[in-house]
């Protein structure tokens, strides 16, 4: 569908189309009260676009694992397997057993299609559930993500795990054996989202106070610089990770030339660290006291407390993903459902705006 369009242009294309959906946003934000029930409808019917557009956008892309890092691997594993061939891997055989009876039925290209709508329905859905008649807004933050890009047409396998965590937490509170079913599904997708579920039971059963977690995740900064590499040894002897994650840990020189800096990053930390304090603005300062922006927050500190213990290791952006997905709906959950301060709808715009500039930034500009 999208094969007119040239390669070398292809991401940076929806980053620009995102940019014009960003500017307008922002502009509206300063312009007009977003309470209004017609601007409500305005970013209604831009949000199913937007999704139906995303969707097929990414869905339909050309394979190229130039532009597309390990989508030429599935698709050569794909078509290995419409012609006959075995299930070679039997960890995380989910997806493996997954992409087999898909192969059975559809293309390599209608696959692609349909990992990209598992991937994104959540995010609908946990937009729709709770952020209601501003779920453009905590949409359109999911598809703003730093990372979102990469995790859709990349690291498929972690872009489903995650996306399937998030299906989880629709139904938290409510349908809790559901929402551990689709957690487990997640793990059997990639495992290492097993990171992001130890900080759900870490948050949920065993530190319970935001206080406690914000110290953790202070103190993980000097046990970092402190440590350095060693903490990558010392998570990949646990043995939780199979052959391929632990390379992420320890893989060295391996994985260098998909991070284009090792070493301690302090950009990538101030990057998440906006998460943080947004938590503690919300929680501590304006005493909100919402268990399930509570509990958000405290998975998101948890999983990127991890992160930046082994932030030296050569491909720590696969780690530091399994708590970044979770930031956008962090930094503007309460703004997108209580009234937290004078001209919120302001602040909520600049806020959209400022964040997708520093993906905007990162992933264009540099």
């Amino acid at each position: 569908m999208f094969d007119w369009i040239p390669l070398p242009i292809y991401t940076d294309l929806f980053y620009h189309i995102m940019l014009v959906i960003t500017l307008f946003v922002g502009i509206h934000a300063i312009s007009f009260d977003l309470r209004n029930k017609k601007r409500i409808t305005e970013f209604s019917y831009i949000g199913f676009i937007l999704v139906i557009f995303v969707i097929l956008y990414m869905g339909f892309r050309p394979v190229s694992g130039r532009y597309f890092g390990d989508m030429s691997t599935y698709n050569s594993a794909y078509a290995n397997l419409q012609a006959g061939g075995k299930i070679e891997s039997k960890k995380e055989f989910l997806f493996h057993y997954f992409m087999w009876f898909c192969s059975q039925f559809i293309s390599a290209k209608q696959f692609f299609l349909l990992v990209d709508i598992l991937y994104i329905l959540p995010m609908y859905l946990f937009s729709k559930k709770y952020f209601q008649k501003y779920w453009f807004f905590g949409l359109f933050i999911f598809f703003a993500s730093f990372s979102f890009w990469a995790a859709g047409t990349n690291g498929l396998r972690t872009g489903l795990a995650t996306s399937f965590f998030i299906w989880g937490l629709c139904y938290y509170g409510n349908k809790k054996i559901l929402m551990y079913f689709l957690f487990v599904l997640g793990f059997l997708m990639h495992n290492s989202l097993i990171i992001t579920i130890s900080a759900f039971v870490v948050a949920i059963f065993l530190i319970r106070k935001p206080k406690y977690i914000f110290f953790i995740w202070m103190l993980t900064i000097p046990l970092s610089l402190a440590g350095g590499s060693a903490w990558g040894v010392f998570f990949e002897n646990l043995g939780l990770f199979e052959d391929r994650t632990k390379g992420y840990l320890t893989g060295g020189d391996i994985y260098m030339d998909q991070f284009s800096k090792t070493g301690f990053r302090w950009d990538f930390l101030l990057y998440s660290s906006t998460a943080i304090i947004a938590g503690w603005y919300f929680i501590i300062k304006k005493k909100l006291e919402d268990k399930f922006y509570i509990h958000l927050f405290g998975i998101y500190a948890i999983a990127n407390a991890f992160w930046i213990l082994v932030i030296e290791a050569a491909f720590s952006n696969r780690f530091a993903y399994l708590s970044w997905f979770l930031m956008g709906a962090v930094i503007i959950y309460p703004l997108a459902k209580y009234d937290m301060m004078k001209n919120q709808y302001k602040v909520l715009g600049a806020i959209v705006f400022l964040y997708f500039m520093f993906t905007y930034f990162l992933n264009v500009v540099l």
